[in-house]
């Protein structure tokens, strides 16, 4: 026989992740369980929040930002980089006697308005039109499930 005299009991169980359910409340002051919800009706189109125009207006908000971002950043780029490995270029004279370098500084501002120009000008072609049409979307949605309520 064993010296353990808790040997003839059986394994002690861990918790469980399911708690066992009864059918009546262990105590009487315990309130009722919860009714089950409903199921709820699928609407009829896919939730905004998945709908693919989302993903078509974020691509082109990302595209029309890298555009812009490029095309001002690659010129000061361009810039800094004939500053540093073409200094004979820079230094070498241009229009009016001015020295390329000056020149493609000053060239700047105009390249900057022309970022902020093609901003725009992507924004009204592309971007607006997608955001006016799921603000759109969105309207019809609330108007569709406030007549539900």
């Amino acid at each position: 026989m064993s010296s353990d005299p808790y040997s003839s009991y059986p394994p002690h169980r861990s918790h469980s992740p399911h708690p066992p359910q009864f059918s009546s409340p262990t105590y009487p002051w315990q309130p009722a369980a919860p009714p089950e919800p409903e199921p709820r009706r699928r609407p009829v189109h896919a939730p905004l929040g998945h709908h693919s125009d989302l993903r078509i207006l974020r691509s082109a908000y990302r595209w029309q930002r890298r555009v812009a971002t490029l095309t001002a950043l690659g010129y000061f780029v361009l810039f800094l980089v004939l500053s540093a490995y073409a200094p004979g270029f820079m230094t070498s004279e241009g229009i009016g006697g001015l020295p390329v370098g000056l020149l493609l500084g000053l060239a700047q501002l105009p390249v900057t308005c022309l970022a902020i120009w093609l901003y725009e000008h992507t924004a009204r072609r592309r971007v607006d039109p997608l955001a006016e049409r799921l603000r759109h979307q969105a309207r019809v949605d609330a108007k569709r499930e406030a007549a539900r309520r």
